[in-house]
């Protein structure tokens, strides 16, 4: 488990709400086990250096890829953390899953190939057996593995959660566009617009979505997917006042970076 040390950067005047601290997780795509260690990481920071209020933010995309989506649910469902609250933000593939469950054919296909097929082999089904059945009955079997509790866990996610001077989202957002006024679609997809864009958004936007090799720090984002399902590294933001800091799933990774 990695703790690195705090950091400021050129944006050092964004700062979190008084006596309060985030912790944003990145996308776990299905890595119970990494989730575990983080989880650990994220409460024992919190015995260290404790806090008045405390939120968790996992950023979307707890499914597919990985090969526990059904027990990730399930544990991030019954989580209550004694020292703080949490927030779930509604990733791009738990949209598509949603979208099946809720009787879509269309992304079937796509979404076997992208990871739904691991999704489906940790609910005791085998994804194979998609392939051999028209869509609407494809759909049904779906529908019929996944427990209502864990759909309607992902129904009551949320799409944006603000913290002070920094905006937490899955994807990103469009430049230029008010927050009130981002679609949906581009909170749980965009890339390009928004990761190619040096602009001042107001905030400091933190994301997932988009793997990067280590936590990708701009003045105006921070981007903190750094591939769990097939890196190992999940990592956690960490925001206080004006400092920040990260926590991850590596060993021996407690120099600064």
């Amino acid at each position: 488990m990695g703790i690195l040390s705090f950091m400021r950067g050129a944006d050092a005047i964004r700062s979190a709400p008084r006596d309060h601290r985030a912790y944003a997780i990145g996308d776990i795509h299905g890595r119970l086990d990494l989730l575990e260690r983080l989880l650990r990481g994220v409460e024992h920071d919190l015995q260290e250096r404790p806090v008045r209020k405390a939120l968790i933010v996992f950023l979307g995309d707890l499914v597919d890829r990985g090969p526990h989506s059904a027990q990730v649910i399930e544990r991030l469902r019954n989580y209550r953390p004694g020292r703080a609250r949490t927030v779930f933000l509604l990733g791009n593939h738990e949209e598509v899953l949603l979208r099946i469950l809720d009787g879509d054919a269309t992304p079937v296909p796509s979404w076997l190939r992208f990871g739904g097929a691991q999704c489906l082999d940790s609910y005791g089904v085998d994804p194979r057996s998609l392939a051999e059945v028209p869509a609407e009955q494809a759909v049904q079997m779906v529908q019929r593995a996944i427990p209502d509790s864990h759909k309607e866990f992902l129904a009551s996610f949320v799409d944006t959660c603000r913290f002070g001077d920094y905006l937490f989202v899955h994807a990103g957002i469009r430049p230029g566009i008010p927050i009130d006024q981002q679609q949906q679609s581009d909170l749980r997809w965009i890339r390009d617009p928004f990761l190619l864009d040096d602009t001042d958004h107001g905030m400091v936007v933190v994301h997932g979505h988009t793997i990067v090799d280590d936590v990708e720090e701009r003045s105006n984002r921070i981007g903190i997917d750094t591939g769990a399902y097939r890196t190992g590294v999940l990592t956690a933001l960490v925001l206080e006042g004006q400092d920040r800091w990260y926590i991850d799933t590596r060993d021996g990774a407690d120099a600064a970076r």
